[in-house]
């Protein structure tokens, strides 16, 4: 694919609508751009993929993903969210910047590694319901590829590659009381018993400290009881953001501070993974040869539901995403299709 090819592809989707959940339209123009490359596209939900060669079991096999929803528009746009437009080296659009330039620049790296076979199996997914970490994103497809040894995932990282992710568990909390009238020394106040865990989940850190990530953070962000002034209240409920370290494993993780809290403690979820990648595996230390540097991210991404080596590795700067008159350098991408080639073609890595 030729530059200005890349760019007229990130148009057309900026042009099309793609909030998670309502990614059909772009999922079409995809598997269209993979059939007109010349590959057997696949598709599954609103996921769409394709293989660079006939598949060899033998072979290690990396993985290219990039998500192909967007959030919806922000408040403040000055310019039309689906209309691009390029001004001084900018191309402006929803999208843009998150993920559309790390997918059109994945597509474009795939389909110039795919002219001399490697050492490695090689397949690029364009896929749904990243920004909503849904059910019909990349869980939905991962039992329909051939086992993934390594994955770049694109976000946008500046083309710096970012070595651990923070997992999420998010928590909801109920504290139980006796009711009783508040004019009379009845009942148990329940919201004097959240208190105790509430500020147990303050101030409390976890031994298991990260030297990348850091130590677990936990935030209490809602609270809610009571029915009446004069009421003593049975029940207080309160939610807790949890972000998780690659040192512990999330079910883990809520078995301690089951142990530690009087609450009934519910997860919404424990599928949502930290990561991390050795800073010795070859495709970092390729990336540092390079001059590219090596952090955490605080932001999560397709990471968290990959059970499989990853990095996130990305043009643009996450700082633009989900902000009103998003944009993208033209030059990010031109330095992503160098730099992205540069870490692949040749890479050897493990299966």
């Amino acid at each position: 694919m030729e530059f200005r090819e890349v760019i007229s592809l990130l148009k057309r989707l900026i042009k099309t609508p793609s909030p998670s959940r309502e990614e059909s339209d772009v999922a079409d123009i995809i598997w269209a751009e993979f059939l007109r490359l010349g590959f057997r596209a696949q598709r599954k939900g609103n996921n769409v993929w394709a293989e660079a060669w006939e598949h060899d079991p033998k072979k290690p096999t990396i993985l290219l993903d990039a998500h192909l929803d967007t959030v919806k528009p922000a408040a403040g746009w000055v310019r039309d969210p689906f209309t691009p437009s390029e001004e001084e080296g900018r191309l402006y659009g929803l999208g843009s910047n998150d993920t559309g330039a790390s997918l059109v620049s994945l597509i474009a790296t795939f389909c110039r590694l795919a002219q001399s076979e490697q050492s490695y199996n090689l397949l690029c997914l364009a896929s749904a319901e990243e920004e909503v970490t849904g059910a019909g994103g990349v869980r939905m497809v991962l039992e329909a590829l051939p086992k993934i040894d390594f994955a770049i995932v694109g976000e946008p990282t500046q083309m710096h590659p970012a070595v651990a992710e923070r997992g999420l568990m998010v928590l909801d909390c109920v504290a139980k009381g006796v009711s009783g009238h508040a004019a009379r020394e009845e009942g148990v106040n329940a919201i004097y018993q959240a208190m105790q865990d509430i500020e147990w989940f303050r101030s409390y850190t976890f031994p298991r400290i990260s030297p990348m990530l850091g130590a677990v953070k936990m935030s209490v962000t809602g609270i809610e009881a009571g029915t009446q002034h004069n009421v003593i209240p049975s029940e207080c409920r309160f939610m807790v953001d949890v972000r998780v370290n690659e040192c512990y494993r999330n079910e883990e993780l809520l078995a301690l501070v089951r142990e530690q809290v009087q609450s009934e403690v519910t997860p919404r979820s424990t599928h949502l993974s930290s990561s991390f990648i050795a800073e010795d595996h070859p495709a970092v230390k390729r990336l540092k040869d390079m001059g590219r540097v090596a952090f955490a991210s605080p932001t999560m991404s397709n990471q968290a539901v990959m059970p499989f080596t990853t990095l996130k590795l990305g043009p643009g700067d996450s700082a633009r995403s989900h902000t009103a008159d998003e944009y993208i350098l033209l030059s990010e991408i031109e330095q992503a299709l160098e730099i992205y080639y540069d870490l692949l073609d040749g890479l050897k890595i493990n299966s």
